[in-house]
């Protein structure tokens, strides 16, 4: 990536001021409370009483991908630039994304797995997302070739971890007494839930991008190929462990999309919203990485929806 092309994707800054924070922080809790619909009294019953896939998607979400996303990351050399690393490595930081159910169900994976291995990423999201994003951060910048002087990532953890605790476990729990109090409520909730959680970040990114359009155009083509590869990575990740661990078909699908759809959201409210890059060089390419991630697994669990079903029906038809 030549100078130029690096310099123009850096100076893309998305600044927003309280009130438009505010809301973006309340519309993503009410993703989240939607999320949080589909997890029923007895959902985390049946699955715990065979806790292997359980153990194996938490282990891919919140172990593997960091880890492996830090060494591609590393891999790439100077393709990329020291802020599109931590793009990469604070959205393999964050849980589990907010429509892997709706894929998940589209794909006929195991939709039970899929809703508690949300739950349980996002809860365990409050210390691990900000924990493996300093971990793997650091080390980044510590081992990577990068030009100039950067400076060491600090986490403000009450800054990070109140942001993260309000917009993930409040929605999650409020969600999950409502399925349990409330079911039919929950029921004419959960879809038009899961449709505006879509909506919700692609609008997000249309408003990031706004004024910054000529410069995202510029850079598009390098973002699309690096997020591209990262999410064969991550989706890669959850096949490959579902297999060598002989699961269930219907496990082995839960696996690949969960751990191949992030919650982007999540890591640009905590671009936005907090002060994890305060005193940083302009660092635009974080914020570029994390947003098109939110485009591209909505397209790329689409898609992988799409080969699982086909696979089926040629199966069925063989």
């Amino acid at each position: 990536m030549n100078p130029q092309t690096a310099a123009a994707i850096d100076s893309i800054n998305v600044t927003l001021n309280a009130g438009g924070m505010n809301t973006i922080n309340i519309v993503l809790a009410f993703v989240m409370y939607g999320v949080a619909l589909g997890i029923r009294p007895g959902t985390f019953k049946d699955v715990f009483l065979k806790p292997k896939s359980v153990i194996l998607g938490v282990l891919c979400q919140l172990v593997l991908l960091p880890l492996l996303t830090f060494l591609l990351a590393l891999s790439f050399g100077g393709s990329i630039t020291w802020t599109m690393a931590l793009g990469m490595i604070l959205v393999a930081s964050c849980p589990g994304g907010n429509i892997s159910n709706f894929i998940s169900s589209l794909s006929k994976a195991n939709i039970e797995l899929s809703v508690s291995l949300t739950a349980i990423s996002t809860a365990l999201a409050i210390f691990a997302t900000p924990f493996n994003f300093w971990l793997y951060g650091n080390l980044y910048l510590r081992f990577a070739d990068i030009a100039g002087e950067v400076p060491q990532l600090s986490i403000p953890l009450w800054d990070v971890l109140k942001t993260i605790f309000i917009l993930l476990g409040i929605p999650l729990v409020l969600g999950i007494l409502t399925r349990t109090y409330l079911p039919k409520v929950a029921d004419k909730l959960q879809k038009p839930f899961q449709w505006f959680s879509i909506v919700f970040f692609l609008a997000m990114v249309v408003l990031s991008f706004f004024g910054n359009l000529d410069a995202f155009l510029r850079c598009i083509k390098f973002i699309f190929l690096i997020v591209l590869v990262h999410n064969l990575l991550a989706l890669t990740i959850g096949f490959s462990t579902a297999s060598i661990f002989k699961l269930p078909k219907s496990d082995r699908r839960t696996l690949t999309i969960e751990t191949g759809i992030q919650n982007s959201g999540l890591g640009l409210v905590l671009l936005l919203g907090t002060s994890i890059f305060a005193g940083f060089p302009a660092h635009g390419g974080t914020l570029v990485i994390t947003a098109w991630w939110g485009v591209w697994h909505i397209i790329g669990g689409l898609a992988v929806a799409s080969v699982f079903n086909y696979t089926d029906k040629k199966r069925k038809n063989g």
